[in-house]
């Protein structure tokens, strides 16, 4: 799947992407993972192939990894490297079509009633449960997306969901349509490119798998580490983003309730920038302390981390 597929192939129809610098971004894997970087993600050739065959094949993309490996960021550099629309669903426990999909304006309903009220005017149900009444939700915002290329609609962390939410997506992964039952389906004339991220909290379900692709982003090796941080902070001291890009790694290493991410890294070197921080292993131990914030989320996280010191933290003993 590395090589690059021929302009005017079926996988990237004019009615898809038009013809300009984003065709030439998704020209092959490498040229897509050139822009990418140009749009400030750096992803490996493995990530940047599940992009390329999301967006060509076309077929959804479902992200699995650890919090902050970059799964959201990769839906929004991808969204921009196509210049188009990114359409995000942020996904909770007890989530429904109401938040997801669609719902009734039911103040303009109330509101057409009384006018046909106080005007002799007969009104059917029809006329009340019509497009003109449904507020569109993100689902539908990119089902009826008007082009000339599809948005990029994201379903961020779907494992927080149910599994009745998991099948009520079903149809719009295969079909690129969704229902309305007072109106009926409706068909995406440009499908979006769904991305879907989880964190695997839970076990998604086969018959969800089985209509993505599929992608684990691990946490990055040092070096990569490193340079996302001195993209993503250009302003901090030359040695800060290594320093904590391999203190990170070592924070991994320990019985913590939840491992840090590179984007904890990012807030790290953020701080220790703003507080003029210019050598992690210089940190006194109430320093270190205060600025842990930044990477740990439980207490005993930020105790534990602390007791081993700035020393262990930059690589020591």
């Amino acid at each position: 799947m590395s090589q690059g597929l021929p302009r005017g192939s079926g996988f990237l129809p004019a009615s898809r992407f038009e013809l300009s610098a984003v065709e030439d971004a998704l020209a092959s894997t490498g040229t897509l993972k050139a822009a990418l970087d140009r749009a400030g993600y750096l992803a490996d050739a493995g990530l940047a192939t599940a992009l390329f065959c999301a967006v060509r094949l076309p077929q959804p993309l479902l992200l699995e990894g650890e919090a902050g490996v970059g799964k959201t960021e990769a839906a929004k550099a991808l969204a921009a490297v196509c210049d188009t629309p990114l359409i995000r669903l942020q996904c909770y426990e007890g989530i429904d079509a109401s938040e997801a999909l669609y719902e009734w304006n039911f103040p303009r309903q109330l509101l057409a009633i009384k006018l046909a009220e106080s005007t002799g005017t007969a009104m059917r149900s029809d006329d009340l449960f019509s497009r003109e009444y449904l507020t569109n939700r993100p689902l539908l915002k990119a089902v009826e997306h008007p082009g000339p290329r599809p948005a990029v609609l994201l379903v961020d962390e779907i494992d927080r969901a149910d599994d009745e939410f998991e099948a009520f997506l079903l149809e719009l992964l295969a079909e690129g349509t969704v229902t309305v039952p007072e109106i009926g389906t409706l068909r995406a004339k440009y499908p979006p490119v769904v991305i879907l991220t989880s964190n695997r909290t839970r076990d998604l379900h086969d018959a969800l798998k089985r209509r993505c692709l599929y992608h684990w982003i691990d946490y990055p090796d040092l070096e990569r580490a490193t340079d996302i941080i001195r993209r993503r902070v250009p302003g901090s001291c030359v040695g800060i983003p290594e320093q904590v890009a391999r203190a990170i790694a070592r924070i991994r290493t320990l019985d913590v309730q939840k491992p840090p991410g590179i984007a904890e890294a990012i807030n790290w070197v953020g701080a220790l920038d703003l507080l003029g921080v210019t050598d992690v292993t210089g940190l006194d131990q109430t320093a270190l302390t205060r600025t842990l914030g930044s990477v740990a989320k439980y207490k005993e996280d930020v105790e534990l981390i602390a007791s081993r010191g700035a020393g262990w933290l930059a690589g020591g003993t």
